[in-house]
């Protein structure tokens, strides 16, 4: 990049501190919020008011709208990316502590992998991501396991076993935005996944009778909050930095976000809610994180989904 054109050194600062902390935080609010909102019917409100913020903007910008074949190649990721990952990250959130969950959705890498390598045969299985691979599914087993006696229950066994789902379902998602028909416009593209997710998240929160009961003066304020800011901070801003972090800065810097997230939201878990940080976490962590420094950092970048076109807390993916 010409050095006349690099943005200045605080404009990247600023935009690596949001992408780190604003999705490291959203686990935390996703926690607030589904204490008092039902976790599908919450995470349809975050992202059919996120998705149509951004489609209404794109548009105003003159943005064309995206064809019919796009619209559904949206939806067939949408019910990956929404329903398959975000929907599973907001019901385990339920029974899982925040910074837990961040781990967890750290093991994406190791799925992107082991897809690359036995599905789409673009990896080879080297002695290096062999070790990196067992490291971090000895991570997930130290999460999980009834019998390490380590001291501390495990995970809860239904909440660990939809963290793996989502993490599964996001790696299918992120091999398949390679092949499917989307807007060019990346933003665009993020808009019409999230109001295909939102309207997909709506429909299972009707099936599963969550808007019964609901009384949404009944709510209080923080968990309103926790909704305001995974739209607008978590869906919008940080996304934004996101896509213009990848514009001015190497993947391999802008996917450090993958192993920094993980550890905000335990140091937030503990010091703001209370999550306790216990020697199964911290190893189990620890585990993880190695596991995905050491396959992002691999000559051939196979772990972080291209969240160009597939949006990211949380993810690790955005929350």
């Amino acid at each position: 990049m010409d050095r006349a054109t690099r943005p200045a050194t605080w404009q990247l600062l600023l935009a690596f501190g949001i992408v780190y902390f604003v999705w490291g935080s959203t686990f935390l609010a996703i926690r607030v919020g589904v204490r008092e909102v039902p976790p599908f019917l919450l995470a349809a409100m975050r992202f059919l008011l996120a998705g149509g913020v951004l489609y209404g903007w794109m548009r105003l910008r003159g943005t064309a709208n995206p064809c019919r074949r796009e619209w559904l190649s949206a939806t067939l990721l949408a019910s990956l990316i929404f329903v398959g990952d975000y929907g599973m990250v907001f019901w385990a959130e339920t029974r899982v502590p925040s910074g837990v969950t961040a781990v967890m959705m750290a093991t994406i890498p190791v799925f992107m992998a082991l897809s690359e390598i036995f599905f789409l045969g673009t990896q080879r299985l080297t002695m290096r991501l062999s070790i990196a691979l067992l490291v971090g599914i000895a991570g997930v087993v130290v999460l999980v396991s009834h019998t390490l006696g380590l001291g501390e229950s495990s995970l809860d066994t239904a909440g660990a076993m939809a963290l793996l789902i989502g993490s599964i379902s996001w790696s299918v998602a992120s091999a398949l935005t390679r092949k499917l028909p989307l807007p060019a416009s990346k933003p665009m593209s993020s808009a019409v996944q999230m109001l295909c997710g939102g309207v997909l998240l709506t429909l299972v929160a009707v099936s599963l009778g969550e808007f019964r009961g609901f009384h949404p003066t009944a709510v209080s304020r923080t968990a309103w909050i926790a909704l305001a800011y995974l739209t607008a901070a978590g869906s919008i801003i940080a996304f934004t930095a996101y896509v213009w972090l990848i514009h001015h800065e190497s993947p391999t810097k802008v996917g450090t976000y993958a192993y920094v997230n993980p550890v905000v939201a335990v140091a937030l878990g503990y010091f703001f809610a209370g999550e306790p940080l216990t020697a199964r976490t911290l190893v189990g962590t620890l585990l993880v994180l190695v596991s995905v420094i050491v396959i992002t950092t691999m000559p051939k970048k196979v772990a972080t989904p291209n969240m160009e076109d597939v949006l990211p807390a949380a993810n690790v993916s955005e929350g």
